[in-house]
């Protein structure tokens, strides 16, 4: 049965609507972080960038209670677009659903084909011996800023100077993400990416604390003829610490993507 959005969920579209589509999937911090992707993207590509069900203040239906349920709903949407060969790109746990959209692509004949091209930016979601994945939900924001940050003081949030309106905001996309992501995690999910068969960039900052390059590499590796660059001076956002580095890892990807 297909697993619906909420007709009214809030997205940003930009690029010419005949260019070759790209589905961009924002992370635990919400839309705002993947804006500069959008945007960079929509020059070449038809580009649509929704907000996950139960971020920044909307509606998340029951039926959406897991990243595989979220894929589903959103493998669902492109059928009913009719939408094909979409480039789909995800940070952090963006990653983990774009991931998830591929492995699900492969197993059912209905979304056969939805999904053309992966680009993976600092992705959750796997399960790695020996590198472990920050509990986000333990750190306050000093924390989390040393964390998924290069430069620390850059990504820190003083939270004091955000407005009651902004921490509940804040509080309950922290809850949603946990709802939908748990620990962040889905132990099955490293052995099921084999199963993926479409060309897969995936890219992480140097200096990720969250995950580590060396979790991403072992993410690149389980899916098979994977890419992996590494971004310097970056951590867990390289496109919004380091975005010149970030386009210089990825332009060369969807190049050949368009060829």
């Amino acid at each position: 049965m297909p697993t619906s959005l909420p007709h009214d969920l809030p997205a940003l579209r930009v690029g010419d609507s005949g260019a070759r589509p790209a589905l961009v999937l924002h992370g635990g911090g919400g839309p705002r972080t993947v804006t500069p992707i959008v945007h960079h993207l929509g020059t070449a590509f038809s580009v649509t960038a929704p907000t996950h069900p139960g971020w920044d203040g909307t509606d998340r239906p029951a039926s959406i209670a897991s990243v595989a349920d979220l894929a589903r709903a959103y493998l669902d949407a492109l059928v009913d677009r009719q939408e094909r060969d979409v480039v789909v790109v995800g940070s952090s746990i963006g990653g983990w659903i774009a991931l998830e959209m591929a492995v699900q692509s492969a197993a059912d004949d209905r979304y056969a084909g939805r999904v053309g091209a992966l680009v993976v930016i600092d992705g959750v979601g796997v399960v790695v011996d020996g590198q472990p994945i920050a509990d986000f939900f333990s750190l306050d924001a000093r924390g989390l800023a040393e964390a998924a940050w290069h430069d620390p003081e850059r990504g820190y949030q003083d939270p004091a100077a955000l407005t009651e309106q902004q921490r509940a905001v804040q509080q309950s996309n922290g809850r949603t993400m946990a709802a939908v992501a748990g620990t962040m995690s889905d132990p099955a999910l490293l052995g099921r990416l084999r199963s993926v068969r479409v060309p897969t960039l995936v890219v992480w900052g140097d200096s990720d604390g969250v995950v580590t390059p060396a979790y991403g590499r072992a993410l690149a590796a389980a899916v098979p003829g994977a890419a992996f660059a590494e971004v310097t001076a970056a951590g867990h956002l390289p496109h919004l610490e380091a975005p010149e580095a970030t386009w210089a890892a990825i332009d060369p990807f969807l190049a050949a993507q368009r060829a």
